[in-house]
This record gives C-alpha cells, sequence and structure tokens, in this order.
C-alpha cells in the first residue's frame, strides 16, 4: 500500500506491515492518523510538563501512514517523529523523557488498539482461499490447458457451519477451436492467470450485507472450461492442444468439498452461479441435489443465466447456432439433463425455458428483463447488424431510438412469456435493468441504494425465498420504470 505522501522522508514502510493496515482504504487510515495525533498531543497522566512529552508534528502524522519506518526499525516513526521542548534538545531518549513516553505509549497502544479494531469491521474484504485440485488432473478433470481446476472457499462458522453456498463463476461459452485456443491463454481457460479474489454480494461475509448467507460455508467455483461444465471429450484436441473437460471439473469440485471439507455433512445447500455459471446452476441444478441426502435441503439460483431462445432482429435463431456448437465441440449432450434431451435437440436443452419445466429441485430466477449481454448477443448480435444501426442501443439503453425501444419491448414479452409458470418452489426477480449478473457485487445485492422491485432488493427476496418466509416471485413494470436500477454487465 502507497504512502500517503509519496516521497516523503517519514514514509519507509517496514517490511511485515500488518495486512489489517493494507486492506484500509486511504480515507480510514486519514482518520486513524489523526485521532492518533489527538491522543499523541494529549498531556500525560504525571502532569502537564511539555518537556516530559514529545510533541507532534500534525503535518506529517496526517500525510503519513501510521506505521512508517525509523531509523531504529523497528518502532513505529510515528511516535518517534518528535520535536525537541522549546529551549533544549531532544529528550525522548533520556532517562525523564523515557519514563514518560512509556507511560504514554501505553495509553496509546491501548486507544490505538482499539481503533483499529472498530475500523476492521469498515476494512475491504480480505482475499478469499484459492484451491488447486492437482489431485484432479489424474482424472482429466482440467481447464481448457491442462491446468487444475480451482474453487475459492471461505469457512462457515457459528449458525451457519453446516451451510453450504456453491457459486459457480460465468464468462461465455467457447464454439470451436479458435476462441478456446484464446481462452487457454487467460484466466478463461487457464488456472496459470487465475488470482486471488475478494467475496462480494451473495458471497460476502458481512451480516448486515449479506444477512441470510454470510456466516455459510461460500465457495466460488471457478470457470475455465468454456461449456457450463458440461463437456466431456476423452481425446485431447490435437491441433492447439484443448482439452474439453468441463463435467469432469464440475465433479471433481463438488467430490472435493463433499470429502475433503465436509459438504457431505450440510443441513442447507444453494447452487448458484452467474452468467455461464448461472445457465449451470439450472444444467446441474437435479444433478447437484442428488448428491444429498433427502434430509438435506437443497437449492438452486441463476442470475442472469436464463437465456432467451428467441430470434434475432434479422428473424434468425442465433443464440441456437451459438449452442449448437458448443455442444458439438465439447461433447456436452450426455451431461444435459436427460429429462429435456429426451424429448429436445441437445442443443435446445442449452436453453433454461426447456429444463426448468422439468426440474425437481427447487429454483429462483434472477434476471434483468433487457439483459445486456443478451441485447447484444441474442437479439441484435452483430452478424444480425452488419450496419452496425444497434452500436449505439447496445452500449446504453438511452441511447436506443423509439423503434428500437419497441423492439426491446418486444424481447421482454418474449422473455416473459418463457418464464416458468408460478409455483411454490419457483422465485423469481425479474426488473427492468439494462444489467447482466447482479448477485455479485455489494450495491446490487444489498445495500443502499440497490435496484427494488415491489420495494424489495435481490438479496431480501433471495433469503424470503430460501427460508420459505415469502413465495418471492417479483416481475418489474416495463423500462424506464426503475430509477433504482444499476445498468452495467458483470459476470
Amino acid at each position: 500500500m502507497p504512502c500517503l505522501a509519496p516521497g516523503h522522508r517519514h514514509c519507509r514502510h517496514p517490511p511485515g506491515l500488518p495486512s489489517l493496515l493494507g486492506s484500509f482504504p486511504p480515507s480510514l487510515i486519514l482518520a486513524l492518523t489523526r485521532d492518533a495525533a489527538a491522543i499523541y498531543a494529549a498531556p500525560g497522566r504525571g502532569g502537564n510538563d511539555e518537556r516530559q512529552r514529545p510533541s507532534l508534528r500534525p503535518r506529517t502524522a496526517s500525510r503519513c501512514l501510521l506505521f512508517c519506518r525509523h531509523p531504529f526499525r523497528s518502532i513505529p516513526a510515528l511516535f518517534l517523529s518528535s520535536r525537541a521542548p522549546r529551549g533544549g534538545r531532544r529528550t525522548l531518549f533520556s532517562s525523564r523523557g523515557m519514563a514518560a513516553s512509556r507511560a504514554w505509549l501505553a495509553r496509546a497502544a491501548t486507544v490505538l488498539g482499539f481503533l483499529l479494531l472498530a475500523a476492521s469491521a469498515e476494512a475491504g474484504p480480505a482475499e478469499v482461499e484459492m484451491v488447486f485440485l492437482k489431485n484432479a488432473v489424474a482424472k482429466g478433470a482440467v481447464c481448457l490447458d491442462g491446468s487444475p481446476p480451482v474453487y475459492h472457499f471461505s469457512a462457515g462458522s457459528g449458525s451457519g457451519a453446516n451451510n453450504w453456498l456453491v457459486h459457480m463463476e460465468g464468462g461465455g461459452w467457447c464454439r470451436n477451436t479458435d476462441e478456446c485456443a484464446v481462452r487457454k491463454g487467460n484466466f478463461r481457460g487457464s488456472s496459470k492467470f487465475m488470482r486471488p479474489l475478494s467475496f462480494s454480494g451473495i458471497l460476502g461475509g458481512g451480516q448486515k450485507s449479506n444477512p441470510d448467507f454470510y456466516n455459510w460455508n461460500r465457495v466460488k467455483v471457478r470457470y475455465c472450461d468454456g461449456s457450463s461444465f458440461t463437456g466431456d471429450v476423452e481425446a485431447v484436441e490435437s491441433g492447439k492442444n484443448l482439452y474439453y473437460r468441463g463435467f469432469r471439473v464440475w465433479r471433481a469440485i463438488m467430490d472435493d468439498l463433499l470429502t475433503a471439507r465436509g459438504m457431505n455433512k450440510a443441513q442447507n445447500v444453494l447452487l448458484s452461479g452467474c452468467s455461464a455459471g448461472g445457465l449451470a446452476a439450472i444444467l446441474h441444478c437435479d444433478r447437484f441435489h442428488d448428491l444429498f441426502p433427502a434430509t438435506t435441503k437443497v437449492k438452486c439460483f441463476s442470475d442472469a443465466g436464463y437465456f432467451l431462445d428467441g430470434k434475432d432482429i434479422s428473424g434468425n435463431n442465433y443464440a441456437r447456432s451459438i449452442y449448437k456448437n458448443v455442444v458439438n465441440l465439447h461433447g456436452s449432450a450426455k451431461n444435459l439433463p436427460a429429462s429435456c434431451t429426451s424429448k429436445q435437440p441437445p442443443e435446445l436443452c442449452m436453453f433454461p425455458q426447456y429444463v426448468v419445466p422439468t426440474l425437481r429441485t427447487p429454483l429462483f430466477i434472477l434476471n434483468a428483463a433487457y439483459d445486456s449481454w443478451q441485447i447484444k448477443n441474442v437479439l441484435a448480435p452483430s452478424p444480425a447488424d452488419p450496419k452496425k444501426t444497434w452500436a449505439q442501443c447496445k452500449l446504453d439503453i438511452k441511447s436506443c431510438s423509439p423503434s428500437q425501444l419497441t423492439t426491446l419491448q418486444n424481447f421482454r414479452t418474449d422473455f416473459l412469456a418463457a418464464l416458468p409458470k408460478p409455483s411454490p418452489s419457483i422465485g423469481m426477480f425479474i426488473d427492468s435493468c439494462n444489467a447482466h449478473c447482479q448477485s455479485g457485487a455489494q450495491d446490487t445485492w444489498l445495500a443502499d441504494g440497490s435496484p427494488l422491485v415491489n420495494k424489495t432488493q435481490i438479496g431480501k427476496a433471495v433469503g424470503d425465498w430460501y427460508f420459505d418466509r415469502e413465495v418471492s416471485q417479483k416481475i418489474d413494470c416495463p423500462y424506464p420504470c426503475n430509477p433504482t436500477c444499476k445498468n452495467r454487465e458483470d459476470d
């Protein structure tokens, strides 16, 4: 973490700077240094003799971090950058000065400790443990480049110690060798490029910001196969050395959670995901449910994973061609729900509208009716818009022409018609936002200013549904009726 006054002579950071401070925002550090300055300036218990305590230079304290490297190395410079009392030399290391300083330091350390403890609750979320399943490689459960699969794990505590939330990362699909080869060079296709991350939103660990799931065992499954965890081709693609093993990755991670982490003892479980991971939460929902005994409460949650089988602006079914190529390349058909593939071509069983009616497991659907990814890739994909007349509208819904807005309203009508019929096991939160994935960020999940439908925020609606407090089926009015929307695309 850089000093608030880079280059200042008092700002040489020591090795081993406490990680707690490293997670604080600069504004919080500045506030703490000012508090420390106030403590430093307070007279000692022994009296108000100015010579018995060193005086602080406030400008130095306010511009530098709490802990800087002093020439004596082991002592915080904040407490040693003192001026000599008037009319004399510096007396901090005289016997009298040392005694006074020790008394003051004891008081200051106590108060500062309380300040840091209180402030830690406001610090940014810490990075979450990253688990590489190297033993899965022998089973052929690997990313596109052959590297081991990865998940992040934060252990549950208290009342949530036996509850599990397993969230699958999103990130689209690759439908040919060229697209999959590109992914090999980044974290979408190789765990070599994955880095630690922090949890927020539905995975957040704060009671106020995630009251229903904050103390559960929380898992984020990284996505590196490009098939929504459905692929399984034994042969390695020789031309570009690609492994299509998404389903094996999913199964290897579930097995590890069940056996090595204790998920087999779960009382409550929620399988969730965003985008391609949200689709995976639907496709694997019943299979996930079958991993647990009948006494375990299991539900599934899909965020921005309800992809519509609809016509694009040219009248073609462009999304069908995407899924057909994905299924063929990755050998996905055998890992799609048999309840669907027994009735439909396998590529159609990548569309939730053909899968959800046959699910045995309760499902919550979170989606924007004007999903930004779907508008770009289902409704107005580039091949359907060669003149790029939709370019600005796809970037910002406020830039859409009246005729384009009419097309968007028709898309919403088709989307709502493709949703499952209301039932106690189905929860919904369909807002009128131009967004994609709304459960991973705190400001859309549950915070002041989060999107509302029927005066309810997403995090509350999902919690009410999971714990059977309410049958949550929130359908928003048409755009642009909802001023609480945060129109952006995450995954």
